[in-house]
């Protein structure tokens, strides 16, 4: 059982690694906007979620019509409770083919989130489904009642976790990938 916790944390690693590479010359480039004028890169356009040949396209105005989540978590870096509104991930991800209820090679997939400024947070398939974990993971909208605006109009946050360090502002956009 050690043995396959372990492999699973290097492949989890690698997967990390191989997520952050792929975008890293667009990302660059939005790193350096930001540190250029020292203000947060806002996305321009909607979200993107893509897997293999699939992909759909999201706004706060698009996420309104689907069923919405309430969650409350504690954010270690400012030391508050904050409540955030949105659509569950997997909600989003069902349509493109991902299954609800993953089992065998499902399992082989995860989510790599990347914010508008470059920045990646994975996730594997089984943190994102309630069928196999219990905390919940969320594409938000609002935060604390409001839009969430300074930061860009959409947040991925998850319950569950001692720190916000996989939470991703400015959500740009998420590809489901599979492990090798």
């Amino acid at each position: 059982m050690r043995i396959t916790v372990l492999g699973a944390a290097l492949l989890v690693g690698a997967m990390a690694a191989g997520a952050q590479s792929q975008g890293q010359a667009a990302a660059g480039q939005r790193g350096a906007q930001a540190m250029e004028t020292g203000k947060p890169v806002i996305p321009t356009g909607p979200m993107k979620i893509t897997y293999g040949d699939k992909s759909s396209e999201w706004t706060p105005a698009t996420l309104a019509a689907l069923p919405r989540k309430t969650i409350t978590v504690w954010n270690e870096h400012a030391k508050v409770n904050q409540t955030c509104s949105g659509v569950e991930l997997i909600e989003l991800l069902k349509p493109l083919g991902v299954a609800e209820k993953p089992h065998g090679k499902d399992l082989r997939l995860y989510v790599a989130a990347e914010g508008a400024d470059g920045y990646v947070a994975v996730y594997s398939i089984g943190e994102v489904t309630p069928d196999l974990h219990d905390g919940t993971v969320l594409v938000a909208d609002t935060l604390d009642g409001k839009a969430i605006g300074g930061s860009g109009p959409l947040q991925l946050v998850a319950t569950g976790e001692k720190r916000p360090a996989r939470w991703v502002r400015n959500l740009a956009a998420i590809r489901v990938k599979t492990a090798e």
